[in-house]
């Protein structure tokens, strides 16, 4: 397949589905924008199979079918997001073994796995997000790559964790609960959410923005091995998940009322800041 008409799908994928991350994606130079909007189009094929309303049998069938085609990524794949991969592998170290991680976290959500300690959570978090981290670093670029890796992993279990905040009405329509089991018996949090208090529910929600602000502090760490196109666009995904975190303090009720975001033009505010240098 002729790789711009590849790319073109992978970035039409990415600016209609990718609320937040084409904000960021945007800021980078072209050859990197178009890898990156690829690594995004095969992750959101993976998620879509994840929550669509096949039963299990078939949604771990067409996972199965989604890991195959990674022996399939080459730039002549008849496949645009393949080709468009294969392409952008020839290009940058992608770490391609990692879709088969956030593949084997969307499985987690298709069998319905439950998680009592936070540990297990971690592991979740890392398969789904950190995974997309790492490859997001062989985009990238980085003056000590293992060390970016690492800190990469740890913004992807950061954001993940912002998002399991944000979506809690969301995940609970779905039959799914992402707050470890111990953390709700900490704050006595019955499982059935709809059944707390605003106070219990202020707490545990506080507890986890605060958790997840830890794991931003310390992937933040990450900025200063990128360079300066790569750093914006870090600090713009990042700066708006940080800012969905604050509005979660400040009024974590919305949970069970609505999916919290943020409006467009404060989006845009912040990717702007985030291109001039300036901290969001």
């Amino acid at each position: 397949m002729n790789p711009a008409i590849a790319y073109r799908h992978c970035e039409v994928v990415t600016r209609s589905r990718a609320a937040n991350f084409y904000y960021g994606i945007r800021l980078l130079p072209p050859p990197k924008r178009r890898a990156l909007c690829a690594v995004y189009a095969f992750a959101r094929m993976v998620d879509d199979i994840g929550d669509g309303s096949l039963d299990t049998g078939d949604r771990m069938q067409r996972l199965e079918a989604a890991r195959a085609g990674l022996g399939q990524v080459r730039p002549d794949s008849e496949d645009p997001v393949l080709a468009a991969l294969g392409d952008a592998a020839s290009r940058f170290p992608l770490p391609l073994p990692a879709f088969t991680e956030l593949i084997d976290g969307v499985e987690m959500d298709v069998r319905g796995t439950a998680y009592p300690t936070f540990e297990t959570l971690e592991v979740y978090c890392r398969r789904v997000a950190g995974s997309i981290g790492r490859l997001s670093i062989g985009v990238f670029g980085a003056t000590s790559p293992p060390a970016a890796a690492r800190l990469a992993d740890d913004l992807g279990v950061a954001m993940q964790l912002t998002n399991i905040l944000r979506d809690v009405r969301e995940d609970l329509v779905r039959g799914r609960m992402y707050l470890p089991l111990e953390d709700l018996a900490r704050f006595g949090v019955p499982s059935d959410l709809s059944e707390t208090g605003p106070a219990g529910l202020a707490s545990i929600v506080r507890f986890e923005v605060g958790r997840a602000r830890e794991w931003f502090d310390r992937g933040l760490r990450l900025l200063p091995l990128l360079d300066t196109r790569s750093a914006s666009c870090v600090s713009a995904m990042t700066g708006i998940y940080r800012r969905i975190l604050a509005r979660l303090e400040r009024h974590p009720e919305d949970v069970l009322r609505r999916r919290v975001s943020l409006p467009s033009w404060e989006k845009a505010w912040v990717a702007a800041r985030s291109l001039a240098g300036v901290g969001s």
